[in-house]
């Protein structure tokens, strides 16, 4: 078989496994095995399984990945969101639409200690639902609005994804985690502004006016109080130096079971839980890492990756075009793939294609340029139809709202991701402005 041919074969059988439902990791395991084996023979497969599984997570920088998770975990079973959601209506009831602008409020703000993007929907749901719907928000634009309030977890630092892009491109994760800061609130306020115009445009989605008008109290001030110190102590120290991102996680996972515990919402149960959770998060994390790795040793045996990148060089288009052609792809793969496995597989294949481009910039700037254009096209995955995972996760939480109701209710919010993203594509400097102040 020809190298194409057999990449075809890789890539056909992977898609074949998840369309039967397979696990994503698996369904990489399986193809990326047959691929390898077809090329190299059984002997070369041991030996690579026997080496590479040792040499992935033997890597120190991984454990920031459980760390982050479970400080996501100790926050949303110790009623952080609650008292969020809480303080963000105080401050936006009193504009039309206040409580959807709320629940994004509360989304990036619980963002900001989760670091992803299906905990932060799936919780700020939870909390913002029932009172959206009691307030008279239609099932379109309440479920619409928590599925894009939940990308600001993976949008606004720290974020998973951007973790596991600094591992793969070997970044500093301290620098991405500055350049997503700017762009996350520019989405934030982007979807803020996207209900405001989408409750005068389009009647009967919103009450004409809200009926939250609840005087700012210390106690609702104390709410977000936890979160500002939690988030000060782990950026200030990461960024002030006193400790790395790794340690800045840790840090983060303890104050917040502290804060959890303060608040009384923590029960054994619930700690139980959040170590559970974390345990098999990770795992799926890390046997998609495994998978992703086969896959992508199987395809560099091709040599089709090199070919590609001499192909996309010799079509001679500007450096900018290629990487709006990678989004555009990754707006497709983002149909039948989750963000995590898209970065995994790809990201070897299009990084040093990338670096290979002349962009006016130094290479880490456009390192980094590049990280923060691929995470928000992945939050631009997790609400496009057929897949979007955001809109499912929240639509099974609504139990009465149909879920093609729910897709018409993210069209707005993909319209803002649309041109927040083309921005950042035309003026890089967005991106890179906080980073040049990080030594």
């Amino acid at each position: 078989m020809t190298p194409l041919a057999i990449t075809g074969v890789i890539f056909g059988l992977m898609l074949l496994l998840m369309a039967v439902r397979t696990p994503i990791s698996i369904a990489m395991f399986v193809a990326g095995s047959v691929g390898y084996v077809a090329q190299a023979g059984w002997g070369p497969f041991s030996n690579f399984l026997n080496a590479q599984a040792f040499a992935r997570f033997a890597s120190y920088d991984l454990s920031v990945i459980p760390l982050f998770i479970l400080m996501g975990n100790f926050a949303s079973q110790g009623g952080i969101s609650k008292a969020l959601f809480e303080f963000a209506s105080v401050v936006m009831g009193r504009f039309r639409g206040g409580l959807a602008m709320a629940a994004v409020l509360a989304s990036g703000a619980f963002g900001a200690i989760c670091g992803s993007s299906v905990a932060t929907a799936a919780t700020i749901t939870s909390v913002a639902l029932p009172e959206m719907r009691r307030h008279g928000y239609s099932g379109r634009l309440a479920t619409g609005t928590l599925a894009a309030g939940g990308t600001l977890g993976i949008l606004i630092p720290p974020s998973v994804p951007l973790v596991i892009y600094a591992i793969l491109a070997e970044q500093n994760i301290a620098k991405l985690f500055a350049a997503a800061m700017v762009p996350g609130i520019i989405a934030m306020v982007g979807y803020i502004i996207a209900i405001a115009i989408y409750v005068r445009v389009v009647p009967g989605q919103a009450p004409a006016g809200d009926a939250v008008r609840v005087k700012l109290t210390a106690k609702s001030l104390s709410g977000i109080v936890p979160i500002a110190i939690i988030f000060v102590i782990v950026f200030g120290g990461i960024y002030g130096g006193i400790f790395t991102p790794t340690e800045g996680a840790a840090v983060g996972a303890a104050s917040t079971f502290v804060a959890a515990l303060i608040k009384r919402e923590i029960t054994w149960a619930k700690f139980r839980h959040c170590f559970y959770a974390t345990a098999e998060t990770s795992a799926m994390i890390f046997l998609i890492f495994i998978g992703a790795d086969l896959m992508n040793a199987a395809l560099a045996l091709t040599q089709v990756p090199g070919q590609l990148a001499g192909l996309v060089n010799g079509w001679h288009l500007s450096p900018v075009m290629v990487v709006v052609a990678i989004m555009l792809f990754y707006v497709v793969l983002g149909s039948v793939m989750d963000e995590l496995s898209m970065i995994l597989l790809t990201i070897p294949i299009f990084f040093p294609m990338i670096m290979g481009l002349d962009f006016g910039m130094p290479k880490e700037s456009v390192a980094i340029w590049f990280g923060i254009m691929v995470l928000m096209t992945v939050g631009f995955g997790m609400l496009a139809p057929p897949v979007g995972l955001n809109v499912y996760v929240v639509n099974g939480m609504a139990k009465d709202v149909p879920i093609a109701e729910s897709y018409r209710g993210v069209m707005p919010f993909l319209i803002s991701d649309t041109i927040r993203t083309t921005v950042l594509v035309i003026f890089p400097s967005i991106s890179l402005w906080l980073v040049k102040y990080i030594g």
